[in-house]
């Protein structure tokens, strides 16, 4: 069975999907910010944003968590997880605004083009933006996150801070393809990631972005 999706996703349609974990990352959000939970992790409190041309997925997973900025910002995030990913003609940008006599600088990484995609393993995104067209294999929408089989389960430092919930609305499915991916995310992580023809640019302003 597949499910296929098109046009833009952003975080507030999301959202109504992810309405369970969304009222509770909201409860865990409010704990953080008053000191009640442990928040070891953190996010540079800089998004970045990534384009591809094809993402191709193998044990896809997805649940609601919170990341945290500076100052305890609290930033609600879908995760999207993957035991295997190959990424064709990906690019990743990031704005540093405000440097003294530069401006704002951008960072701008290609890698994934020339017939060798980057290639991942357990991978987890933690994504506040996306638009893509997305084809999923055998779903399962409405699963506990803490019942996840099919792709990478949450992370055990996340359910330990309460930045995620095991009875938090999730869905899983055995493959995702995702197609014209434009994504604005706080944090990737990987097992490995291995960056094919990797391209990296320094630049003044913010015209070398992504999109």
């Amino acid at each position: 069975m597949q499910s296929q999706v098109r046009g833009g996703t952003r975080w507030k349609r999301f959202a109504v999907v992810m309405v369970p974990s969304v009222a509770a990352t909201a409860c865990i959000g409010v704990a953080l910010a008053q000191g009640a939970l442990a928040a070891s992790f953190s996010v540079s409190g800089q998004d970045f944003k990534v384009t591809a041309d094809l993402l191709e997925g193998k044990g896809f997973s997805q649940y609601g968590a919170v990341d945290v900025g500076p100052g305890g910002t609290i930033n609600p995030v879908a995760v999207s997880a993957f035991t295997t990913a190959d990424i064709t003609n990906m690019c990743q940008s990031v704005v540093t605004p405000n440097i003294p006599v530069l401006g704002s600088v951008t960072l701008r990484l290609e890698a994934g083009g020339g017939g060798t995609p980057v290639a991942a393993e357990n991978l987890y995104i933690d994504v506040a933006e996306l638009e893509a067209d997305a084809v999923f294999s055998n779903i399962d929408i409405g699963v506990a996150a803490g019942s996840i089989s099919k792709g990478p389960k949450v992370k055990q430092q996340e359910l330990d801070e309460g930045r995620a919930s095991k009875f938090g609305f999730a869905q899983q499915a055995d493959s995702a393809t995702l197609t014209g991916v434009k994504q604005t995310a706080w944090a990737t992580t990987a097992g490995t990631f291995k960056l094919s023809g990797l391209s990296m640019k320094l630049s003044k302003g913010t015209k070398a972005e992504c999109y």
